[in-house]
């Protein structure tokens, strides 16, 4: 597929605090990769370093293909797009003019191009438009921002914290417009937020950050899979009920916990404990679960404080 981005031990230090401490993550070509993390986790700090605001205390970076200490990685950078924090909007101009002016910062000759990102973006109804930004709403000025960061045709696009502040009805725009964008313009993203049911929706990818670190880097497929219902059963001969199990459910979704077992995925309880009780097993209990995506994050972080 192609990697986006790697980073290897990366990571920022302000004075006596370690803001990003070796920081590992790989983006692929055509990946979402949601970026989970509580406020002050470090999210908005690798995204800077990945932008060039900010350079690495120790570390390194490679965007496609291209380490960050080459001289190429200026032209590296031209591929990407970003938000960082919030969109660079002149608010006292219209959605035409704050992109006619980003044409020029980036030497970009019109020619219908600011009409194509409108149209990208679902804007396409402000093209001459004199309404100016400040009486647009949040979601059609995020809207507006990403249409700024496509003027560069963009192969890989960073949105940070691009749901804040948004209503139910802005959310569900810019998730349908990133998947429109992955889908039919190829874009890889790099999205930073905490809200994560939103993410499940639209992520390939995550990688989870906690006071500067990567906790873990897992794709849709497998946190599906850990986040599926399952089948706790205790037993009071625990090693004989591992036995017994793992002779009738595939050994890739059992899993051993005390006293007992954990069973991904659904389970035949009625012919699962007929065998049991065949085996001469005293069942202690069964519990049937389903893990929640905030559930999970919380496990794999600790269940720590949040600013």
């Amino acid at each position: 597929m192609g990697s986006i981005l790697t980073t290897n031990a990366l990571s920022k230090k302000y004075k006596n605090h370690m803001a990003v401490n070796c920081v590992d993550m790989n983006i692929d070509k055509g990946d979402i990769y949601g970026f989970v993390g509580e406020n002050g986790s470090g999210k908005t700090t690798v995204i800077r370093l990945i932008t060039g605001l900010i350079s690495p205390y120790s570390g390194r970076f490679s965007l496609f293909g291209v380490d960050n200490s080459s001289k190429a990685i200026g032209s590296a950078r031209s591929r990407i797009g970003a938000i960082v924090e919030k969109p660079s909007i002149y608010m006292n101009m219209s959605a035409y003019d704050n992109l006619k002016t980003q044409c020029t910062i980036l030497g970009i000759e019109d020619n219908g191009k600011i009409a194509s990102v409108l149209k990208d973006v679902g804007l396409e109804a402000v093209y001459a438009d004199k309404k100016h930004a400040s009486n647009f709403s949040l979601g059609m000025r995020q809207r507006l921002g990403i249409a700024m960061a496509l003027l560069g045709d963009p192969e890989f696009l960073i949105l940070d914290e691009p749901l804040n502040g948004l209503d139910p009805a802005g959310i569900v725009e810019i998730r349908e417009l990133i998947l429109k964008l992955n889908k039919e313009r190829g874009i890889t993203f790099l999205i930073s937020s905490h809200i994560l049911t939103e993410l499940s929706l639209v992520a390939t990818k995550y990688g989870i950050i906690s006071k500067g670190k990567i906790i873990k880097e897992i794709t849709a497929e497998q946190l599906h899979n850990e986040c599926s219902k399952n089948t706790e059963i205790t037993a009071d001969e625990p090693k004989k009920l591992l036995e017994v199990i793992s002779g009738i459910i595939p050994q890739d979704r059992v899993k051993d916990i005390q006293n007992g077992v954990r069973i991904m995925g659904e389970v035949d309880l009625t012919e699962t404990l007929s065998a049991l009780i065949s085996a001469g097993i005293k069942i202690l209990s069964v519990n049937c679960n389903e893990t929640s995506f905030e559930e999970y994050y919380l496990s794999v972080i600790g269940g720590g404080v949040h600013d």
